[in-house]
């Protein structure tokens, strides 16, 4: 089997996903308490991408706008999946990000 196909630990793949982000010129501007959630942004921007465990709450929905979509890895992961799932959580960043305003979030799992 090889490295491409072999399936990840949700912490593996989130381990990976983090590192494939920061690649694509995201930083990392927030973490919260537990460490299960990175907030990821393109410098300049306020909009953030969120990278977790779990899906949020209502709560933190609202609590929270500048969020403006969520890649969520809860399962076991192969590498190709989580560049297909990252390049989707892009895409919708960049049509939120760059309208100046926040839509509502899309998660990606």
């Amino acid at each position: 089997m090889s490295d491409h196909d072999r399936l990840l630990s949700p912490a593996a793949a989130l381990a990976l996903a983090a590192e494939l982000l920061e690649a694509q010129g995201f930083i990392i501007v927030a973490r919260n308490e537990r460490g299960d959630s990175l907030y990821f942004a393109r410098p300049g921007q306020d909009a953030t991408l969120r990278l977790s465990n779990h899906a949020r709450r209502p709560r933190q929905r609202r609590t929270h706008p500048e969020v403006v979509t969520s890649l969520v890895v809860a399962t076991p992961k192969r590498p190709h999946q989580l560049v297909t799932l990252i390049a989707a959580a892009q895409r919708n960043y960049a049509a939120c990000a760059g309208k100046g305003h926040i839509l509502e979030e899309r998660p990606f799992v």
